[in-house]
């Protein structure tokens, strides 16, 4: 192939100019040292000699204190159907919704997004951003979801947060050569451009320290992603071979949704919270180090000793040696060439410094003792403690908000997906009550895009408290209802009203409570139904009696000729 024809994709050439911009920021730099920081290699390379790198390390519990306020819930995707014009489609359109939330379920179940989620709003503390990546499963029809991470996406417009509304999207993975051989292959690349796939070390906008190291030979491969005509196109490429050419992946949204901590103006990465604790905890890790180099060299008694004076000087480190002297002096000299110093005293000032900075950080973090509730749970009921943890935690609203978000963007994702990829229809399963034995049973119904287009679904997340003092109160409130007796039949209008009113992030289980209302109301068809029966047979009953000899004995003979034929 002629030099001349040898050049950089136009994916390549965006992602260098995101990178450079990226670097401009400081952005690779700053994402190692903050995951350094908060890992406790917080000495980095610094030459310390024979000293121990001491430290004392508040980034890492304030980081998880916070990230555990925020997953203090339990999250739920519920859509429901947005078409009020079509009557008739009205019923159907509820129970796809239904069909769809028990799918919504399956995948946060098998795609473990419950630790995925974690993951991401943990990346999003320590480095002001997570990001989750949807793609499509074609075995499982399921979206799966990735993890990646700040380093590995770029936007086309880096100060606005909004990801639908990014001109483009640039995804960076690093592959085997291999894998990006098969691709090639695979989308009938020429065999003189897969020549030009090569290996390289391109690792510097890794993130974190260990992963600039490879084993096998690695090629960067960028995935780029924009909207035309209204669906998301997509290519792929190296650095001089287009892989994937402007494929149309007919999706309406971007599958990408991310979380940012905090919000930073005209930004669209947000900010951390390690960033600024990390110049308070290099300062504490400093003066830690003082106070063990003073209590090494000054805090104990040092021995001073004439050499000339004494035969043996190794023997006056050895525990119970004998000290020899010189020029047959009296053993009372001895005092005069073996002596100690008293040790030195180091001002408390420095402890209380020290302490100070540690304390003061952590409550300016909104994580210190009063923050985390420090309440003796023997000496206050479960309410009392919720209260003193919700006044505490409300300054982590935004960021609970943000994390809500992060799942109804990816619940639209993945109900795009669901749409766009069941051209030929897609199994979907909902639950079937037997009215006489209460037995549920799973039963599968393939369901049509046009219907899946036709519902017009919105999507709502339900949340629930799940930390151990919330279901401590969770069980005594459900206690109470049952003894004031509002699991009974006669009063579930009144239970409807009062789950109706609660918020769904109450600290009463409104999800659960919502199927008691369920099970309650097939428990009042199964009995209106037996009353029904039940008149109908004493009608018949009735009827029977009232009649003369000869109609009875008709009505006796036609049951004991269905019973014959039977």
């Amino acid at each position: 192939m002629n030099n001349k024809e040898i050049k950089e994709t136009h994916a390549w050439q965006l992602y260098e100019k995101g990178r450079n911009f990226l670097r401009m920021k400081n952005v690779y730099t700053d994402t190692d040292r903050n995951y350094r920081m908060y890992n406790g290699n917080q000495w980095g390379n610094a030459k310390l000699g024979d000293v121990e790198p001491v430290q004392k390390n508040f980034i890492k519990p304030i980081v998880k204190y916070k990230v555990g306020v925020v997953h203090d819930n339990l999250y739920s995707i519920v859509f429901s159907s947005q078409n009020f014009e079509d009557k008739k489609f009205r019923e159907y359109g509820e129970k796809i919704c239904e069909m769809l939330n028990r799918k919504a379920a399956n995948i946060w179940e098998k795609d473990k997004m419950d630790f995925k989620g974690r993951r991401a709003t943990k990346d999003a503390a320590i480095n002001d951003e997570g990001i989750i990546y949807a793609t499509w499963d074609k075995a499982t029809d399921s979206p799966l979801n990735e993890i990646i991470k700040k380093n590995d996406i770029y936007y086309g417009n880096e100060n606005d947060d909004n990801i639908q509304a990014q001109p483009y999207i640039l995804i960076r993975k690093r592959i085997p050569l291999v894998t990006a051989v098969e691709m090639a292959i695979a989308e009938g690349v020429s065999n003189e451009k897969i020549e030009l796939i090569v290996g390289d070390n391109d690792t510097f906008e890794e993130s974190g320290e260990n992963s600039k190291d490879e084993i096998d030979d690695m090629v960067t491969l960028i995935t780029k992603m924009w909207k035309e005509n209204g669906t998301v196109h997509f290519s792929m490429s190296t650095r001089l071979v287009d892989i994937k050419v402007n494929k149309d992946s007919g999706l309406t949204y971007y599958p990408v949704a991310h979380i940012v901590w905090e919000e930073l103006e005209g930004s669209a990465r947000g900010e951390g919270e390690v960033r600024y604790l990390i110049p308070n905890q290099i300062e504490v890790n400093k003066t830690e180090m003082r106070r063990v180099l003073t209590v090494k060299y000054q805090a104990y008694p040092q021995k001073v000793v004439n050499i000339e004076k004494i035969v043996n000087p190794n023997s006056i480190n050895q525990m119970g040696g004998t000290i020899k002297i010189k020029g047959g002096q009296s053993v009372d000299d001895v005092k005069k060439y073996v002596n100690t110093l008293p040790p030195a005293q180091m001002s408390p000032d420095v402890r209380l410094l020290q302490e100070d900075l540690i304390q003061v950080t952590r409550d300016l973090a909104g994580a210190g003792d009063i923050a985390t509730g420090t309440v003796n749970p023997e000496q206050a009921s479960g309410k009392a403690i919720l209260a003193v943890q919700n006044a505490s935690q409300s300054p982590m609203t935004e960021q609970k908000e943000s994390f809500k978000n992060l799942i109804e963007d990816l619940a639209k994702i993945w109900l795009d997906m669901i749409i766009t990829y069941s051209s030929k229809g897609i199994v979907l399963e909902y639950e079937k009550v037997d009215e006489e034995t209460g037995k549920t049973t799973i039963i599968p119904e393939k369901v049509h895009q046009d219907a899946l287009k036709k519902i017009r679904a919105s999507v709502k997340v339900d949340i629930t408290p799940k930390s151990a003092y919330d279901k401590f109160a969770q069980e005594i409130s459900i206690e109470n209802m049952f003894k004031n007796g509002m699991f009974n039949i006669e009063k579930l209008q009144e239970l409807k009203v009062y789950v109706d009113l609660l918020e769904d992030d109450s600290v009463m289980p409104k999800q659960k409570l919502e199927k008691a209302i369920k099970l309650m109301e097939r428990e009042q068809l199964k009995i209106a139904t037996m009353q029904q029966q039940a008149q109908l047979m004493q009608q018949r009953t009735n009827m029977f009696f009232n009649q003369d000899s000869e109609a009875q004995a008709g009505v006796i003979n036609n049951i004991l000729n269905q019973q014959t034929t039977e």
